[in-house]
């Protein structure tokens, strides 16, 4: 059963805490840029001393500038979002001498002990994934019903039919609040409708077909012709895969275009900062996200991601969960920021078997 970790909260009665100052608070003077030695927000829990009080600010991400709104409310913000006059806090000590403090052990189980030194304590091909797959079923059975689960997909979850399948088995049973993604996931989850191919290959066998180059390229073009991913799943009565499971079961998705991007498909974000705005807005609210198969996807929404939410006024985590077949990609998310990720090696189409297997009953894929 899926026990929620408690949250730590510092001893602000400690001396330490009642005898360092406010933190330092300047003004913006340039639109979109911060004042000398900003402070720049972590992952983690921060403080910050206002008026003798220390305030833990809600909606965070990490590289933002905190800004002062009123004597108990602080909210973060991106460089380009500054607007002049806004009160950022300044230092760079975060130790709590200048009034700022980072929490980095807020979730850590002090009871529990671990030798200095120990084998096999990385995340590789060699590790035994099991734990980590029983910690994902309890917690997603959990978060169906207490949180919000926001996937970070990439194409490879619908080069295989009974992946895609999987995949939409799961948002059609409630373990989906969310869904992000660029031009290729949503292509080719709806070139798996209309030809069962994925990039022109046949999705139940993998042989190429005749001209299968040409099926990507047509989906967009009617998609395009449509007006809307949800007028043309309407029009050419789309009845499976991702896009429709979004679709029928009114999951918010956004699709983050990028530069190689043919088309690219309606619906498709091609502004990156607007693109960036609306996952931001969906991370506010994400207890648990689970990056698959996508490296740059899933950094960009790991660095929106911090270790913390809170809701109905508790403390509580935010679990990030990562899968790829690559270690490079999963070590290189930790390196870009993500620290208290749960990476798990794994062939995506294995990973989403597991997970519908365990989760949904009497599926068929």
């Amino acid at each position: 059963m899926f026990t929620m970790a408690k949250y730590n909260k510092p001893d602000f009665s400690k001396e330490c805490f009642k005898s360092a100052p406010d933190a330092k608070i300047e003004a913006v003077a340039i639109k979109g840029v911060a004042p000398e030695d900003f402070h720049a927000t972590s992952v983690y829990p921060e403080y910050y001393k206002v008026n003798g009080c220390w305030i833990l600010p809600e909606n965070v991400r990490m590289d933002c500038v905190p800004v002062l709104i009123d004597e108990s409310h602080i909210v973060v913000k991106e460089f380009r979002n500054l607007e002049v006059g806004d009160r950022a806090i300044v230092g760079r000590k975060d130790d709590g001498s200048e009034g700022i403090f980072l929490h980095s052990n807020g979730f850590v189980n002090e009871n529990k002990e671990q030798d200095v030194f120990s084998f096999r304590c990385g995340r590789s091909r060699e590790t035994t994934f099991s734990k980590d797959y029983e910690n994902l079923y309890d917690l997603l059975k959990y978060e169906k019903e207490h949180g919000n689960i926001v996937w970070v997909l990439g194409p490879a979850v619908v080069f295989d039919s009974k992946s895609r399948a999987a995949m939409a088995s799961l948002i059609d049973n409630g373990y989906a609040h969310g869904i992000f993604g660029g031009n290729a996931i949503a292509t080719h989850d709806l070139e798996g409708s209309l030809f069962n191919t994925a990039l022109g290959q046949d999705i139940w066998h993998q042989d190429s077909k005749p001209n299968g180059h040409y099926h990507h390229l047509e989906v967009i073009n009617k998609v395009r012709k449509a007006g809307s991913i949800e007028k043309f799943i309407e029009e050419y009565n789309i009845k499976d895969g991702i896009m429709h499971a979004c679709v029928k079961n009114k999951i918010n998705y956004v699709l983050a275009g990028s530069i190689r991007d043919d088309g690219p498909l309606s619906g498709v974000i091609s502004d990156a900062y607007e693109a960036q705005d609306q996952m931001r807005n969906h991370i506010k609210n994400a207890t648990t996200v689970i990056g698959l198969a996508t490296q740059l996807h899933t950094i960009a929404t790991g660095n929106m991601t911090p270790t913390y939410t809170i809701r109905d006024g508790e403390v509580r985590p935010v679990f990030i969960y990562a899968v790829d077949v690559s270690e490079f990609v999963l070590n290189k998310l930790r390196d870009r920021g993500t620290l208290e990720v749960t990476t798990i090696v794994a062939n995506i189409q294995d990973f989403l078997f597991k997970l519908n297997d365990k989760l949904v009953s009497n599926i068929s894929c």
